[in-house]
């Protein structure tokens, strides 16, 4: 059963790609965070590499935040979710 987050992201037609960096400001994570993720198979990260440079997909990160009570606090707290009052799942 796939959750509304999941399902959301199906929807977008064209998804917005971050780097390594970019995905650690705006989840309010260190990049090694990010990393270790990216190696893990179980993440569920979606990501490319393009010259040597992983380019992570906006809504896969989102839903990997979610997924981990410390990573939501962080991102709440630190991230991009300090300027959101609401979301919409």
């Amino acid at each position: 059963m796939e959750t509304k987050i999941e399902s959301i992201i199906k929807e977008v037609a064209s998804p917005i790609w971050v780097s390594v960096s970019e995905a650690a400001n705006l989840g309010g994570v260190q990049n090694k965070t990010i990393r270790r993720a990216l190696k893990e198979a179980a993440s569920e990260l979606k990501f490319k590499i393009v010259k040597n440079r992983y380019h992570i997909e906006l809504g896969s990160l989102i839903v990997f935040l979610h997924r981990n009570t410390k990573l939501k606090n962080k991102l709440k707290e630190y991230g991009l979710g300090q300027y959101i009052s609401e979301w919409k799942v």
